[in-house]
Parts: C-alpha cells; structure tokens; sequence
C-alpha cells in the first residue's frame, strides 16, 4: 500500500486505491474526479448498484456501520473517507487500527460533527461565532430554550438530520410537546435567525496545507439546498469575514479533506458586530460545492481525494462567474426517476448536466444538478434566471409537460 502520509510524487499503474464510506451521487462525482489521477475508488453502500458503482473500481454491498463491509473496504484501500455522516467513527477507528489504512478526515472529527450539539459546543468552546442554542431533553426544556432564546425558535434533532429532516420550525409553547415528538429523539433548541443570505465556504486540509474555494451563496428552500451563485451576492467584506471564519473552523477539524462550512449571514448590529455565524460543518465534498466541476481551476472532489492521499492540493480559483440549480423530485410520491425536458438543458450553450443515475424520484429527493458559468463580467443575477429556467424545463412528472 502507498504511504499517504508520505507521498514521493511518483504514479504507477495501478494507482493508490481509495475506499469511500458510502457510494451516492458523491462517491460517484469521487469516482469522476480520481480517474484522470489514476486513483481506483472502492465504495460501500447499502444499495446493490448504487450511483457511484458505474464510475467506480468496485462496490461492497453492506450498510455504512457495519463491521464486516468496513473491515473489507480497508483492507483493499490505500486510504479510507467517507461521503456520508452515517458512517461509524468506532468502526472506522477499529478498522483503521486493524488494517493499518489510515482515515481521512479523522473519525474523532466525525464523532464531533454527527451530533449537532457536540459540533456546536466544539464550535463555540474555540471562539467561534454561532447562533444562541440550549440542550433539550423534555418539553420543559424547550419552553425553557424559548423563554431565553424568544420565540419562534428552531427545534434540531441532534443526530440524523439533513436536507431539513429532523429541522422543525416551533412558533410557541403551545408546541413544544408536538414538536419534541416530531423529532423523536435528542435535540437542540437554536434562535430562528432573520439572516440576510445564507452562505457556504469549501475549505479544505491538505497534509501540510490548507486552502478554501471562494465565498458561494446558497438558496434553500423548504431548507433544501435549490441554487447555488459563486461570487456570492453579498460585500468583499462580508466574504473576507466568511473565509476567515471558515479558516476557524478548518482549525477545529482533524485529519484531511474537504469540509462544506454553511454559514448566515446576518445583520452585525443584532450580533454584537458579528456578520457571520457558522450553521454546520460536513467533513465531505457539500452540495454547495457542485458549482466547482466547471467553475473552479480544481473541483472540491478532486481535491478531496489530493487531500485524504496526501497529495498537494490543486488550485481553488474560479474560472468565471458560476450558478448551479439542483433537480429535485418534483412528484408526490415514489416513482422510477425519468427526466423529462432534458434536451433543453443539453441544448443550452456552456450549461453541464449532472445526472446521478438514482433509480427512484421521490419528492425533493436531488437527483441531478445543472451548472452554467458564466464569462468574467457576466451578472450572477442573469446567471441565476437562466439556470432556472434551464432547471424548470425539465420534469419527473409522468406524461406532464415541466412547469
């Protein structure tokens, strides 16, 4: 096995093999990125022919903790990450020690991150700006939150949660047992922000170095990620303050990699002159970094596999001015995942499809994603209509013409 903490600069054939924990549509964008540097993915995934499986050496079929799919994947990489929170920071910690791979980034960052009171603790123990949150354990508890925190506030179960899920809006205390039993589980109670935009940084842990991709301002709605825009539309210094946060943050992470920071911009006069608090960390490539395959000298997966290698880290500069938009599962229930409208998007000059070969639409569920940059002095805000309308040509509705 090569020694990723070592690396001499030489290639053969093969190349290093990388094991990813989890083989969605980023294993497979993984997959995409490691091939022209000669690096072999084996990923792990629940699901027999998962998306990234067409793109990648080999897929073992085995859920994200299991001990067994684990112990096989280390044994055949060079270097083990992950592309998923559900994966086990136990199982990789003992996997690691028994197959000698190492685990980037390092599960103790992992174990931090996956209860979303643990990071924020860790957030707010360096220093670093976060909103107001309080533990919940009972109803009590959470009017309690509210008293201190105003209401409406924002109920977050602790573990498990993504795209919204396990997110619950509690407008008052005549909802806190409601919302508590909505969420089934420990939770954290954080202040209901009236940010300005939301904004998000990939930065990135190289062995030796560290970088970050330029400031990208992110668009959710139903707290799904929908468009993403790179410049952000927001002051240089209001991105000058996000990076150097996100470098913060970079600072309480451990092992290689990229991490997706989400932050808020917010209005500095009601923060004690802070502009910036962090949302969330993922120690993984991030939705929000997509745009960077076709608007950035290096993307956020190629140098997440250089960074977990060892390997020096590519460029992070943006070629031009870049949005993306995400497909989504517009149907009302399950259904096999067929877009229509597609040749519009094809037919778009400089517009990218990114189709993740998932099998079934289901609703919001993201399927796919188009990018379209732009040239150096084109408008984002002309970026972000075209994207849109490009996105709202197509459809998974059955026989329907896209709305």
């Amino acid at each position: 096995m090569q020694d990723s903490d070592g690396f001499d600069g030489t290639l053969a054939a093969p190349g290093p093999t990388l094991g990813v924990v989890g083989g969605g549509q980023l294993g497979r964008m993984l997959g995409e990125a490691a091939g022209p540097l000669g690096v072999e993915l084996v990923v792990s995934d629940p699901t027999p022919d998962c998306p990234a499986r067409s793109v990648v050496r080999d897929q073992v079929v085995g859920d994200f903790d299991d001990y067994g799919t684990l112990r096989e994947l280390g044994e055949r990489a060079d270097v083990l990450t992950f592309e998923i929170e559900l994966a086990d920071p136990d199982t990789l910690d003992r996997v690691s020690e028994e197959t000698g791979t190492p685990v980037h980034p390092a599960p103790e960052t992992l174990r931090t991150i996956q209860d979303k009171l643990v990071q924020k603790e860790a957030l707010a123990g360096r220093g670093i700006p976060v909103p107001a949150y309080r533990r919940v354990d009972t109803a009590d508890d959470l009017l309690a939150a509210g008293d201190e925190l105003g209401w409406p506030l924002m109920l977050k179960a602790r573990q498990g949660g993504y795209d919204g899920r396990g997110n619950l809006p509690v407008a008052g205390p005549d909802e806190a047992e409601a919302a508590l039993d909505a969420v089934a589980g420990p939770a954290m109670a954080e202040e209901l922000l009236d940010f300005e935009r939301e904004l998000a940084v990939m930065g990135l842990r190289g062995a030796g170095e560290r970088d970050s991709f330029p400031v990208t301002e992110t668009i959710h709605r139903e707290e799904i990620l929908r468009e993403s825009v790179s410049p952000a539309r927001a002051s240089e210094g209001v991105r000058a303050r996000a990076r150097e946060v996100a470098d913060e943050v970079l600072d309480a992470m451990d092992g290689r990699g990229a991490f997706g920071i989400e932050l808020f911009q917010v209005d500095p006069d009601h923060h004690g002159g802070e502009a910036i608090l962090v949302n969330e960390i993922a120690p993984r490539p991030h939705n929000s970094g997509h745009w960077t395959i076709e608007g950035c000298l290096t993307s956020q997966f190629e140098n997440h596999v250089r960074a977990v290698l060892g390997w020096p880290l590519g460029a992070t500069d943006r070629r031009a001015p870049t949005v993306t938009a995400n497909l989504l599962g517009d149907v009302d229930e399950t259904r096999p995942a067929e877009l229509r409208g597609v040749d519009a998007v094809l037919e778009a000059d400089g517009a990218a499809l990114h189709w993740y070969c998932k099998r079934e639409a289901r609703p919001l569920r993201k399927l796919g994603h188009v990018t379209l940059p732009g040239d150096p002095g084109d408008r984002v805000d002309d970026l972000l209509t075209r994207v849109r309308e490009l996105r709202d040509a197509t459809t998974f509705r059955p026989g329907g013409s896209a709305e």
